[in-house]
């Protein structure tokens, strides 16, 4: 079986590339940026989720007892520099997703560089956040996010 392609395969079907924002008191600019590479699936079908595990060679699972899924996760920018962004540049998704791991990869990419850091580069991150097609009620929107930095003198 061609592993890569059906990863890919099916992380166009069920994955997700989200960009997290959230307030952190004890950090210079008061929020933290993660980023993850997530896909859940059915107690049932978990197999599919540790060949993912298996590939990447890293990733965590949780479980959630209200849907009855495991979701398979990678946070780590470093695996998702590594191993997660190249793996989906060289085995592509090929529905409306990619354009979302092309943003989430460049997100993670400035993360990487530390860009995040500083006042400008995290509203850079967050505005490319806002492009990704991924809904989810956010507690902080984006234009939250960056009025209160543009207040902040840093």
């Amino acid at each position: 079986m061609d592993i890569p392609s059906y990863i890919s395969g099916y992380v166009d079907g069920e994955g997700c590339f989200s960009v997290s924002i959230r307030p952190r008191p004890q950090n210079n600019l008061k929020w933290e940026v993660v980023a993850s590479f997530a896909v859940a699936q059915n107690r049932d079908k978990v197999e599919v989720l540790k060949i993912m595990k298996d590939y990447f060679g890293y990733g965590s699972f949780r479980s959630n007892k209200t849907d009855n899924t495991i979701k398979y996760e990678i946070r780590s920018i470093e695996v998702l520099m590594k191993k997660v962004i190249p793996h989906f540049r060289r085995y592509p998704l090929q529905s409306g997703r990619q354009k979302d791991f092309v943003i989430f990869a460049e997100i993670c990419g400035r993360i990487n560089k530390r860009r995040h850091l500083t006042k400008e580069g995290l509203i850079e991150i967050v505005k490319l956040r806002s492009q990704l097609s991924f809904v989810s009620k956010r507690v902080y929107t984006n234009e939250m996010i960056i009025q209160q930095l543009s207040k902040k003198k840093i």
